[in-house]
């Protein structure tokens, strides 16, 4: 089973996927967490400096985490999407002939939670670009495209605990 969550930054997805690796249900899964830390440390731009370059690095993460079985991530292709359609350094032709190609990988997830920054504050953590503005654009842009390609999703709310009983419940039923 593979399972994806989307969002646009600082809205627990890590944090998620760290809470999951603690539960016996998940004891066989391989998780996936984002290394923008590690890239950006490389030189590769993030955010709304990104490249479309920098975005190729990001989705060959994801299909290569799409690989394995029995994965939970904190980035779906639908993120990377949505940053590649937000970056100010890539084109929309180049950003829509990326997105077109990158979507064929949607369909790999068996389950895709989107998690909406509803109620929540940003964290910074050093990366993390915290622009209110910039962060609501990219939830927006995720929005549309879960609507454009459809794939099955599930949104999630609430504590992390609540969470990891709205995913449970979800992927039990």
């Amino acid at each position: 089973m593979k399972i994806g969550f989307c969002g646009t930054m600082s809205v627990g997805k890590t944090t998620l996927v760290n809470a999951l690796k603690k539960l016996p249900e998940f004891k066989n899964y391989n998780f996936a967490t984002e290394r923008s830390k590690y890239l950006n440390s490389l030189g590769i731009p993030l955010n709304h400096e990104t490249t479309i370059e920098g975005q190729t690095i990001f989705l060959a993460e994801r299909v290569t985490e799409l690989m394995q079985e029995n994965l939970i991530t904190d980035r779906t292709i639908i993120d990377v999407m949505s940053f590649t359609n937000c970056a100010t350094k890539v084109s929309y032709i180049d950003a829509d002939a990326f997105n077109e190609y990158a979507s064929r990988f949607i369909k790999e997830y068996n389950f895709i939670f989107y998690i909406s920054p509803e109620g929540l504050g940003i964290e910074d953590n050093g990366i993390r670009e915290t622009n209110a503005e910039y962060r609501n654009k990219i939830d927006e842009t995720i929005q549309k495209l879960l609507l454009k390609y459809r794939p099955i999703f599930y949104t999630i709310k609430g504590s992390t605990e609540e969470r990891i009983e709205q995913i449970l419940e979800t992927i039990n039923h």
